[in-house]
């Protein structure tokens, strides 16, 4: 069976290069780009952002389950080592919470979006502020597994075959 599996490369994956970060990079920005959109509308009272806030957060909602999918099989192959481990794991875990909060937040705004698409709650606004601070958070642990750790990074692969990690 595993004969059927494509050889894995320099990066150690079976593709060209890793995708989970291109996903996520759509994430992080709709994600952070719905708070930003329904702050500046709550401020300057124009309720026309709050349709492009909750589009945002529907398409990233959406996105992250395919950034999971991707970081999980990447995560899998990446041979996590030394602190990489607990980090990654930490990673993995803060990424499924992000999809939990970010499906209940798109719920609770189709909610809102349905009684009153004119008005939102500083309860929601707030939710929002938590949503971005938990996004910078995962920015951060992604950062240090690649700038840090160098997983997935072909001088790191070749350490690891060669016995060196």
């Amino acid at each position: 069976m595993l004969e059927l599996l494509p050889p894995l490369n320099d990066h150690n994956l079976p593709w060209m290069d890793t995708i989970h970060p291109i996903v996520v990079h759509f994430v992080i920005a709709m994600g952070l780009i719905t708070f930003v959109f329904d702050l500046i509308g709550v401020v300057t009272r124009r309720p026309a952002l709050f349709e492009v806030s909750f589009w945002n957060l529907l398409f990233a909602t959406a996105a992250i389950f395919v950034a999971i999918m991707f970081g999980q099989i990447e995560a899998g192959l990446a041979n996590p080592y030394g602190a990489s481990r607990d980090i990654l794991n930490l990673h993995s875990t803060i990424g499924w919470s992000l999809a939990g909060v970010l499906s209940l937040m798109s719920g609770w705004r189709y909610v809102i979006r349905s009684k009153d698409p004119h008005q939102l709650p500083l309860a929601f606004l707030g939710a929002g502020g938590l949503l971005s601070a938990l996004i910078v958070l995962q920015v951060t642990l992604g950062n240090q597994l690649i700038w840090v750790y160098g997983l997935h990074t072909v001088p790191v692969v070749q350490a690891m075959r060669s016995g060196l990690v």
